[in-house]
């Protein structure tokens, strides 16, 4: 899959423009806008590390885009190509994703001039320490100041080394583990953080395409069972989109990874895709799908929706008049450039923007920062008082009628619910009312004439909000 490299300075660009123009359908006063346009704080630092016995300098970014809420919040990406044009467009989007999803956090996204695949882990957890530290000493991290995540080229592991790191140095916060969120379970973190992009991914699409309205509009019966569906990228979030779209009745026909792509018409196994590139490193030759050398080519494949959750900037002016989607819902962020939107929006297709369709592990991270905040795990209090409530009232009504239930069915009817049901069902509930609050902004006012679009307006609108709420100081 390609990336420009000056990919960053035109993802920064693309986004102030997109801005601009949701800017106007709003009735905020220009100092407003320029607040909440701007990024209000950038840390650019370079720290040594002794890799193979030599001192390497590293790279570290750290952007804070705003301050309206506390703490601020986003990712840290690993990569030799990430740049601080890059990181202020990520932690601009955050802010705008957190408002549009209504998780209480300002934008934030770090980055980490490296390539995490050809370090030792040891020399990897040597980077990701001294990075956290150069954090602490500037008070750019903890629960109530800036909260990272994982992001590209990071997971779980790297987290609980920051959780690790920041609570040696602050051992009489109460609240340490709440300074990052995507922890292992065991170090505080939270059930279903590791789906719940793929799976915010798949709960916007489905509640886009149960409008009648807005799939009559592109000529689609509504509901998302037997829609074609392309992906590109097999990491977290296209695996688990893929999968969540597979298991609601999608049919998942071609997947695009960087070392090309396959296509099977009558439908593709994602666990057993999965599976073989695990096994041979590789997509390619997967039983009954055909292989295809530039995988670029399959996003051009016949299919209903397609799914780019890889890059930035997958989609350009030269490709988009080629697609044969009829959805883009980006599963990643910036995949659609402007120039591109601007096609597809031509063609009729629609594009379901990235910043509400995969604020899933925003979400889910705030549910995570909840529960390291109130030191107690979701369900823990109520499930058992469930379905003992349950149960009572089973059991009278089995007395009342004469039947029986079997114990397969009254242990699903008195399930009371655990930590990843609560989850799921927050999520859920998050990405339904989203999409449907920004399908409101766009129907009050057709001239605004897209849904991303929209979504920058909603979020834009309740910004001001708070920024005139707080008032100027002194």
């Amino acid at each position: 899959m390609s990336q420009d490299n000056s990919g960053g300075v035109k993802f920064y660009n693309n986004v102030l423009a997109i801005f601009d123009k949701a800017a106007g359908f709003t009735d905020l006063e220009p100092g407003i806008l320029h607040q909440i346009k701007v990024c209000n704080s950038t840390y650019k630092f370079n720290f040594p590390v002794e890799i193979d016995g030599k001192v390497q300098v590293i790279e570290g970014i750290r952007v804070q885009h705003s301050h309206h809420k506390s703490p601020t919040k986003g990712g840290i990406r690993y990569s030799e190509m990430v740049d601080e044009d890059e990181v202020k467009a990520l932690a601009t989007l955050m802010t705008f994703k957190c408002a549009v999803v209504d998780v209480p956090f300002g934008g934030a996204k770090g980055g980490i001039k490296v390539n995490p695949s050809q370090l030792t882990v040891k020399q990897l957890e040597r980077v990701t320490r001294r990075y956290t530290t150069e954090l602490i000493k500037k008070s750019m991290i903890g629960a109530a100041i800036d909260v990272p995540a994982p992001d590209y080229g990071s997971g779980p592991r790297e987290m609980a080394w920051i959780a690790d790191t920041y609570a040696s140095f602050r051992y009489d916060d109460l609240n340490a583990l709440g300074c990052v969120t995507g922890k292992p379970l065991g170090q505080g973190g939270i059930q279903g953080r590791t789906e719940a992009t793929g799976l915010g991914v798949y709960y916007g699409i489905r509640e886009a395409m149960n409008n009648v309205e807005d799939m009559k509009a592109i000529g689609f019966a509504p509901g998302i069972a037997g829609k074609r569906v392309i992906v590109q990228g097999l990491g977290n979030v296209g695996f688990y989109s893929a999968k969540f779209c597979s298991e609601g009745g999608a049919i998942v026909v071609g997947i695009a990874e960087r070392e090309g792509g396959i296509y099977n018409d009558k439908g593709l196994d994602i666990e057993a895709v999965f599976k073989h590139r695990k096994d041979t490193g590789s997509i390619l030759n997967f039983p009954g799908a055909k292989s295809v050398a530039n995988s670029m080519e399959v996003l051009e494949m016949d299919c209903d929706v397609l799914i780019p959750a890889a890059l930035e900037n997958q989609i350009t002016k030269d490709n988009a008049p080629k697609l044969k989607a009829k959805i883009i819902a980006e599963g990643a962020n910036g995949p659609v450039t402007k120039e591109a939107e601007e096609i597809l929006l031509q063609r009729g297709i629609m594009v379901i923007p990235d910043l509400f369709l995969n604020a899933g592990g925003v979400t889910v991270s705030y549910f995570e920062w909840l529960k390291n905040l109130s030191h107690v795990r979701f369900g823990r209090m109520e499930k058992r008082f469930q379905e003992m409530s349950s149960l009572k009232l089973l059991t009278t009504i089995e007395n009342i009628t004469g039947k029986s239930l079997s114990a397969s069915e009254r242990k699903v009817l008195t399930h009371g619910a655990d930590e990843i049901d609560l989850v799921r069902s927050g999520l859920e509930e998050t990405m339904i009312f989203a999409y449907n609050e920004i399908r409101e902004v766009l129907k009050q006012n057709p001239k605004i004439g897209d849904l991303r679009t929209a979504a920058f307006v909603s979020s834009i609108r309740k910004l001001g909000v708070s920024y005139q709420s707080l008032g100027i100081f002194p």
